[in-house]
């Protein structure tokens, strides 16, 4: 019997799961929630690669091959069994041919020159691999601390957007296309700040739909097929930046949607595919808004200015978009060097005076 296709696996074990209420966009995530991430690597898996590795349902995130356990002198225990993924290949690395006399490109070195080249049919490939709890020797999980507050971070990304955000929804979130707006409840009506933000990043999700960013197919009508793979998208997406960000996930206002969403699978299994593949989509580009941070305050506080002259006004200006937290240390800087400058004004005074009356 013939082995069924890696898109047909997945998409049969999601809707199980989805019928189970189990599938990973329908579980809560609690701030710890870490994506599954290849250690070796020090990358995260992405797309259905992502959704795949944590319908399996391990606490720990990382993720490797038979040989690269080996490799950190670790073994996969006995009678474990590995997990599918695959990934694709666009592009493949060739010698860069000069035109004219039809040899190799060398540089200044005589170096043969080599280049990235876009394949006409992209290959696909096949791993197994292990959850660390498959794994003995490995080192524990370490999970690092997140020296910026995630509330802050999510604000960030909601006024870097740019987004009109209005606090007019009542009990109801929504975006509404027709005037590219998003509407939610005002804050106060949500038991703790990260469900409003989770909410709020949901929404804009889909905001990012519009045909002016990534350009979906919305699916304006409640309830038709469209609109339920929208919803898919923004759910799995949600999920994304919720553990990207450490605010969590709460899947509770979307169960209305399981239905199409195990339709939807059935009816074409490779849907689940293009909808992780948009969800990634829209994750990297809601994490674009992200301002740049340094780790740490003493950082910051190093990149403000240092010069005995007062801040600019273009400094202060720009203040709009910092945190309150950036926003104590920078004016903490300020008061210093008007302190500074303030005392230089009282020694140079002095020495004024001497001059004049020289004169």
């Amino acid at each position: 019997m013939a082995k069924k296709p890696f898109h047909e696996t997945v998409a049969e074990d999601l809707i199980k799961q989805l019928e189970e209420g189990t599938a990973p966009w329908q579980r809560p995530w609690d701030k710890e929630a870490v994506l599954p991430l290849n250690p070796t690597t020090g990358k995260r898996y992405k797309g259905i690669n992502a959704v795949h590795l944590m319908s399996q349902d391990r606490e720990d995130p990382r993720w490797m091959t038979y040989k690269q356990a080996q490799a950190e002198g670790a073994q996969v225990q006995k009678g474990e069994t590995s997990t599918s993924i695959q990934y694709w290949k666009f592009n493949e690395e060739k010698t860069k041919i000069n035109n004219t006399t039809g040899k190799p490109v060398r540089d200044d070195n005589n170096k043969i020159v080599k280049e990235s080249v876009r394949l006409k049919n992209p290959r696909v490939f096949y791993a197994n691999v292990f959850n660390a709890e498959q794994i003995k020797g490995l080192p524990p999980l370490e999970r690092k601390d997140n020296q910026w507050d995630a509330i802050e971070q999510a604000e960030m990304i909601l006024k870097g957007s740019g987004a009109n955000i209005n606090h007019d929804g009542k009990d109801r979130a929504f975006y509404r296309e027709s005037t590219d707006s998003i509407h939610l409840p005002k804050k106060e009506r949500f038991d703790a700040p990260d469900k409003y933000y989770a909410t709020a990043l949901h929404e804009l999700g889909h905001w990012t739909g519009h045909n002016s960013r990534l350009d979906r197919e919305m699916g304006n009508v409640f309830g038709s097929e469209s609109y339920a793979k929208e919803e898919l998208r923004a759910e799995i997406s949600s999920m994304l930046v919720g553990a990207t960000l450490g605010i969590g996930h709460d899947p509770s206002q979307h169960v209305s949607y399981v239905k199409s969403w195990i339709k939807a699978l059935q009816d074409d299994p490779k849907e689940i595919f293009r909808a992780s593949a948009d969800a990634e989509k829209i994750h990297d580009f809601v994490m674009s808004f992200e301002k740049e941070k340094t780790s740490t305050k003493e950082e910051l506080k190093a990149k403000t200015p240092k010069n005995d002259a007062l801040v600019s006004i273009k400094d202060k200006l720009e203040m709009d978009n910092l945190t309150k937290e950036q926003k104590e240390i920078v004016m903490a800087r300020i008061q210093e060097n008007v302190e500074k400058n303030n005392q230089l004004k009282s020694r140079e005074e002095p020495k004024q005076k001497e001059v004049e009356k020289e004169r």
